[in-house]
């Protein structure tokens, strides 16, 4: 359920500046860079169309997981940076609580897979018997 809304949201927010650039800067403040907006918008409906497929499926694996929770915590510290510095609207703030929330959903979809899995709280990866290669 997690991929798949998250995977709709990222759909909307970036086809939107691709259909309606005038619009967008409306609500979210005049750009420089109207082909940065495209191409960033461009990436996250990729992201959203692969979460959303994963959720579609009812089978969103830890490469899924990742993209999506990696994805949302870029794109909250990129908001809470950027609006800090004055470079972008505090519109943005909005998208970062949204962001935030994306992330707890992960990390709550995680803890309840894990336990329906073991029975007990969380497990560390190496307890499970995997390790991350580096």
């Amino acid at each position: 359920m997690v991929a798949l809304g998250q995977g709709a949201f990222y759909l909307v927010m970036g086809i939107w500046p691709l259909l309606s650039i005038r619009t967008f800067m409306k609500v979210t403040g005049p750009k420089q860079d109207v082909w940065l907006v495209k191409t960033v918008g461009s990436l996250l409906a990729v992201v959203g169309a692969v979460l959303g497929l994963a959720g579609g499926r009812h089978r969103a694996d830890e490469g899924d997981a990742l993209l999506g929770a990696g994805s949302a915590a870029t794109l909250t510290a990129v908001d809470a940076i950027y609006v800090a510095k004055r470079r972008i609207s505090p519109i943005y703030l909005l998208d970062a609580v949204a962001e935030l929330g994306i992330i707890a959903a992960w990390l709550l979809a995680y803890r309840r897979r894990s336990t329906a899995r073991t029975g007990a709280a969380s497990v560390p990866w190496r307890a499970r018997g995997r390790q991350i290669s580096s």
